[in-house]
């Protein structure tokens, strides 16, 4: 089922408001039940109980994490969503430094409007530096 730019832009801020909210299982709701999200083309998060916790990870990491929403576009069952995460890295381990990293998500959408799948993307280089200082 196809979904409109309206409609995308709607879901890809309930999506980032998820993820501003700190709570993991927010931002797993947003996926079909075996949806899937791979970043940088590591190893999938499959099920929503695995993108719950690849989020409860950077949320630990970045306690003050922020997302926002740069823009989404779409086009049938598919849509890019470009953000901005920003935070400072004082979970378990962290460094302390405040990391700005700017990324963007390929999803694809199941009949019922949720994530099947998502590939996302950052630069991997900028954020270690940026957490390295």
């Amino acid at each position: 089922m196809p979904v409109s730019q309206v409609e995308a832009e709607g879901r890809a801020m309930a999506y980032t408001e998820a993820w501003c909210s700190h709570v993991p299982e927010a931002v797993a709701s947003f996926y079909a039940e075996d949806g899937r999200i791979t970043i940088n083309g590591g190893e999938p998060s499959n099920g929503r109980g695995e993108v719950a916790e690849m989020a409860r990870g950077f949320i630990a990491a970045f306690p003050d994490i922020i997302v926002h929403m740069d823009d989404v576009r779409s086009s049938g069952t598919h849509a890019v969503y470009r953000w901005t995460l920003e935070g400072h890295n004082t979970g378990p381990e962290g460094t302390g430094k405040y990391v700005k990293v700017s990324g963007w998500e390929y999803w694809r959408y199941t009949d019922d409007g949720l994530k099947a799948e998502s590939f996302g993307y950052f630069d991997a280089e900028d954020y270690e530096r940026q957490l390295k200082g």
